[in-house]
C-alpha cells in the first residue's frame, strides 16, 4: 500500500509541504527544549537540530478527533492539521519527534519497537503505555504547569489536560514509584528497563493487567471520539442521538471503573511488596513519606475512600514493624504510638476533617 493510501485510510489528505523557514524554527525549538530538559544527557544541540530538520513536514486535512499532529514512520514525516500557528506546531512536534527518536526498524524498514511498545510478537504490546509515556515526557520537556481537571467523573491534577490526561495520570503514578529517569530511558531508547523494574517491584501478572487496562482505556476513548463526531451530524434523528448518547455514557463508566481499578492495582501491588523490605526505622520513614506523597497523584471520584482506608491499614502495619525493630512498646496501655497518631491525623486530613498541616505537629 502506498504512503498516500495509508494516509487516506486514516482520513489524512496532504495540502502542502511546510515551508523551509517554519521547519527550521521548529527544529531550533525542539533542540533547545531537549537540551534544556536533559542538561546532563549526551544529547547535542546540533545533532538534534539536524535530526528534526530532516523530517518531512506537511500541512494536511485531518479528521476531527484525531491528533492535530501525526508522525508517520514509513516516510519519517509529520502531518500538521491546517490552521495551526507556528507556536502550536513547535509544541506538537515535541511529541511526534519523540516517536521518531524512539523507533527501531529492521533491515526492511519494518517497525518492530517503539519505546514501550513492542511489535515483535503476534499481538502488539504496550501501545497505550507508550503514548502515555511520550505525552508525559513531552509535557515535562515543555514545562507545562499543573492543572486540576475532571474527566469521566474523575478529578486529578495533570500537566497534560488536553492529550491522554487519564492515561498520563496513571503513567505518572507508575513513574513516581519506579523513577522518572528509568521511564525516560525506556521510552526514548526503546528498552525494557522500566517494564522490568515495575515487574520487579510488583509482579509480571500485575504489569500485564495494567498494560491491558491502558489499552482498554485508549480504545474506549477512541470509541467516544467517534460517537461524539457522529452526534455532530445534522441528519441524525432523535432515536439515533439517544442511542449514541447512551453508548457514550456507558463508555464513560467503563473508563472510570478501569481507571480506579488500575490505579488501585498500581499502588497496592507496589506498597504491599515493598512492605516486606523494611529493616530499619529509616526504611519505615522513607516508605511512609513515599506513601503519603502518593495522595497528590491520585485521581478521585465521588465517595472514593480506597486510598484512605489502605493508608490507615498500612500505618497499622508500620506501627507493628516499628515496635519489632526498636523493641519499644507503649509504656502506658492507652498511650498511642507515633504511627497511630500519624494514622489518625492523616485519616482526618484525607477525609477533609482538618486543614492541611505538618502531620508531626501534635
Amino acid at each position: 500500500m502506498s504512503i498516500e493510501k495509508d494516509l487516506q485510510k486514516d482520513g489524512i489528505h496532504v495540502i502542502s509541504s511546510l515551508d523551509a523557514l517554519s521547519t527550521t524554527l521548529i527544529a531550533k525549538f525542539v533542540a533547545e527544549k531537549f537540551i534544556s530538559f536533559f542538561p546532563f544527557s549526551h544529547f547535542r544541540y546540533h545533532d538534534l537540530f539536524v535530526k528534526v530538520s530532516r523530517l518531512n513536514m506537511y500541512i494536511a486535512d485531518i479528521p476531527e478527533g484525531m491528533s492535530e499532529a501525526n508522525y508517520f514512520y514509513k516516510n519519517s514525516s509529520i502531518y500538521f492539521k491546517k490552521g495551526l500557528s507556528i507556536d502550536e506546531m513547535k509544541e506538537l512536534t515535541i511529541h511526534e519527534f519523540i516517536h521518531h527518536f524512539q523507533e527501531i526498524k529492521d533491515n526492511k524498514g519494518n517497525l518492530y519497537r517503539l519505546g514501550l511498545c513492542d511489535f515483535t510478537n503476534m499481538k502488539t504490546h504496550g501501545m497505550a503505555l507508550n503514548e502515555a509515556a511520550v505525552q508525559l515526557i513531552s509535557s515535562k520537556v515543555l514545562n507545562k504547569p499543573q492543572d486540576s481537571v475532571k474527566y469521566y467523573g474523575i478529578e486529578f491534577s495533570t500537566i497534560t489536560p488536553s492529550y491522554y490526561p487519564i492515561l498520563c495520570n496513571l503513567m505518572g503514578q507508575m513513574a513516581y514509584l519506579i523513577g522518572e529517569s528509568t521511564l525516560y530511558d525506556s521510552t526514548l531508547y526503546s528498552n525494557d528497563k522500566f517494564k522490568n523494574a515495575f515487574i520487579h517491584s510488583t509482579s509480571q501478572s500485575i504489569f500485564s493487567q495494567i498494560e491491558k487496562n491502558f489499552d482498554r482505556i485508549l480504545k474506549v476513548e477512541e470509541k467516544i471520539i467517534l460517537l461524539t463526531s457522529h452526534l455532530q451530524q445534522d441528519e441524525l434523528n432523535d432515536k439515533e442521538i439517544a442511542k449514541a448518547s447512551t453508548k457514550i455514557g456507558n463508555y464513560k463508566k467503563i473508563i472510570q471503573q478501569t481507571f480506579i481499578e488500575t490505579q488501585n492495582k498500581i499502588f497496592t501491588s507496589y506498597f504491599d511488596k515493598s512492605l516486606h523490605n523494611l529493616y530499619s526505622v529509616q526504611d519505615i520513614e522513607d516508605y511512609r513519606r513515599k506513601l503519603y506523597s502518593y495522595k497528590d497523584l491520585l485521581g478521585t471520584t465521588e465517595n472514593y475512600t480506597y486510598f484512605n482506608d489502605y493508608y490507615i491499614y498500612l500505618m497499622t502495619k508500620l506501627d507493628e514493624l516499628y515496635e519489632q525493630i526498636t523493641g519499644q512498646t507503649a509504656l502506658v496501655p492507652y498511650k498511642r504510638s507515633l504511627w497511630q497518631i500519624i494514622s489518625s491525623k492523616i485519616a482526618k486530613l484525607l477525609r477533609g476533617g482538618t486543614q492541611t498541616q505538618d502531620i508531626y505537629n501534635s
